[in-house]
C-alpha cells in the first residue's frame, strides 16, 4: 500500500468511466472515484494508488453537489457510512433515476467511440435512448432484482459484500430485491451458521423466494413470460429483473427484420440458456421453425430441449460456444450452409462478449441477420467492430435499463451483411 492512501483529496468530477466509477483529476493523474456524479466537487479518500497512471479512492463527503444527487435509495450505502461497510450492489442509487440513464447512454455512445470507432447517432440516424422496463419509473427503480446472492460471515450472520471488497456487511433492507425476496432473505440475524453463500430467488410463478444454500442440489423451478412457460434450475441463469425476460424477448423480436427472415433457414441462438431468446425467434418463425440453441451448461441444454419441445425443428446442443461452430462450419454440407446463409443468428454471450473468434465464426456462415444480446457496451462494441470487418454493420441498436441503480444495463444490436 503506497503513502498516498487514506489521504483527503478535494476532486472536480468530470466524467463517468465503463464501470460506473466517476473520473476526476489529481495533479494530472486519473482518479476514479466512487459514489460521486459528473460535475460534482467531493472529498474522497484515496483506497488505491499502486498504479502510476490513475489512482482510486471513495467519496466521504460533497463540496457541491450535483443537481441531480438524491439521497441513496440504500440507506445503508449512503454516504453517511464509512466506504468500507457501503453494501456494494446500487453504485447508482445516489443519483436521479432519469440522470443514470443519461450517463449509461453516455457511456454506451463512448464505448462504441473509443472501441468500434463509431459515432452511434450518426450510424444509426438517432441516438440511442436508454429505455426503462415497464413499471420501473412509477416504482423508483426499486424492488425489480427477483435474486440476491448473500454472503455470510464466520459468526454467520448473512449480508452482501462490502463494494469492492469480500468484506460481508450487515444490511436490514434490499430495497432493489422484489417483495418475496425482501421477506425472505436472512440479513440482520445470525441464522445461516457453517453456510457460506445464499441466494434468495423469487420464480415468476410462485408467490413466495427460495433460498439456495451453498452447493445445494438444484431444484427445477418455473418461470413465466407471457404465455410461455421456461423450467430452469434454481441455481441456473435467468433474467435478474422481474420483466428482463419479456422485455429481451419483445426487443429481440423487434430487431429481427422479417424481410431477412426465411422460414426455411436454419437459425441459431447461441448461449442459449434454457431457451428464451430461441423461443423468442421461433414465435416469429413459426411452427416449423429449425432452430438450434447452443450452451455449455447441460442442465440448462435439458431444460430448453424440453421449453422449446413445442416446434419440431427445435434442438438444444451442450458445447461451448466456439467449439460447436467450428465444428458445423468445418463439417457442414453445401445444402446446410445455404440455409445457414438463409438463417437468423441470436446470441446473447457472457459479460466478456463473444470475442473475435466466435465473431468470425458466425461471419463464416453468413447469416441473413445477427441479432446480438449485451450486457457489456465495451464488450459489444469491440465485437461490432470485428463484425464490420467481416461484411456486416450495425443496422439498430435499442438499449435497456434492466438494472437500475445499479451501472449495468442491456442492450439488443441487429447486424446485417454489408453488400
Amino acid at each position: 500500500m503506497g503513502e498516498s492512501v487514506g489521504t483527503l483529496l478535494e476532486l472536480d468530477v468530470t466524467g463517468i468511466a465503463h464501470g460506473g466509477i466517476s473520473v476526476a483529476r489529481h495533479e494530472g493523474r486519473v482518479v476514479f472515484v466512487s459514489d460521486a456524479i459528473p460535475g460534482e466537487r467531493v472529498v474522497a479518500r484515496v483506497t488505491e494508488d499502486r498504479k502510476k497512471s490513475f489512482w482510486r479512492a471513495d467519496t466521504v463527503s460533497v463540496v457541491t453537489p450535483s443537481e441531480h444527487r438524491v439521497d441513496h435509495v440504500w440507506p445503508e450505502a449512503g454516504l453517511d457510512r464509512d466506504p468500507a461497510v457501503r453494501p456494494g450492489g446500487a453504485e447508482f442509487g445516489h443519483i436521479a433515476l432519469a440522470h443514470q440513464r443519461t450517463l449509461k447512454h453516455d457511456v454506451l455512445v463512448d464505448s462504441f467511440s473509443r472501441f468500434a470507432h463509431m459515432d452511434l447517432a450518426e450510424v444509426l440516424g438517432h441516438d440511442v435512448v436508454v429505455e426503462p422496463a415497464p413499471g420501473d419509473d412509477e416504482a423508483n427503480g426499486l424492488g425489480w432484482r427477483t435474486r440476491v446472492r448473500l454472503h455470510v460471515d464466520e459468526e454467520g450472520t448473512a449480508g452482501p459484500f462490502a463494494a469492492r471488497s469480500h468484506d460481508v456487511v450487515q444490511v436490514s433492507s434490499l430495497p432493489l430485491a422484489t417483495a418475496a425476496v425482501q421477506e425472505s432473505a436472512p440479513i440482520g440475524r445470525a441464522a445461516m451458521p457453517g453456510a457460506s453463500v445464499v441466494d434468495v430467488l423469487a420464480p415468476s410463478s410462485s408467490d413466495g423466494a427460495r433460498l439456495v444454500i451453498d452447493e445445494q442440489k438444484p431444484t427445477i423451478v418455473t418461470e413465466v413470460v407471457g404465455e410461455r412457460t421456461f423450467q430452469v434450475d434454481d441455481n441456473g441463469f435467468w433474467q435478474v429483473h422481474h420483466r428482463a425476460a419479456e422485455v429481451l424477448t419483445a426487443a429481440v423480436q423487434d430487431l429481427v427484420d422479417r424481410d431477412r427472415l426465411d422460414p426455411e433457414g436454419t437459425h441459431l441462438d447461441l448461449y442459449g440458456g434454457v431457451g428464451l431468446l430461441a423461443a423468442a425467434l421461433g414465435d416469429l418463425v413459426g411452427p416449423k421453425a429449425r432452430i438450434t440453441s447452443v450452451e455449455s451448461a447441460p442442465r440448462a441444454t435439458e431444460h430448453a430441449q424440453e421449453n422449446l419441445a413445442e416446434w419440431i425443428g427445435a434442438r438444444a446442443e451442450t458445447g461451448r460456444v466456439d467449439r460447436w461452430l467450428s465444428r458445423t462450419t468445418s463439417t457442414a454440407s453445401a445444402a446446410e450452409k445455404q440455409r445457414f446463409r438463409a438463417g437468423t443468428v441470436v446470441l446473447d454471450p457472457p459479460r466478456a462478449g463473444a470475442g473475435r473468434e466466435v465473431v468470425v465464426q458466425i461471419a463464416a456462415l453468413q447469416p441473413a441477420q445477427v441479432v446480438y444480446v449485451a450486457c457489456d457496451p465495451v464488450a459489444l462494441a469491440r465485437d461490432v467492430a470485428t463484425f464490420a470487418d467481416l461484411g456486416y454493420r450495425l443496422e439498430a441498436l435499442r438499449a435497456f435499463d434492466l438494472f437500475p441503480h445499479t451501472h449495468h444495463m442491456e442492450a439488443v444490436a441487429r447486424l446485417v451483411p454489408t453488400a
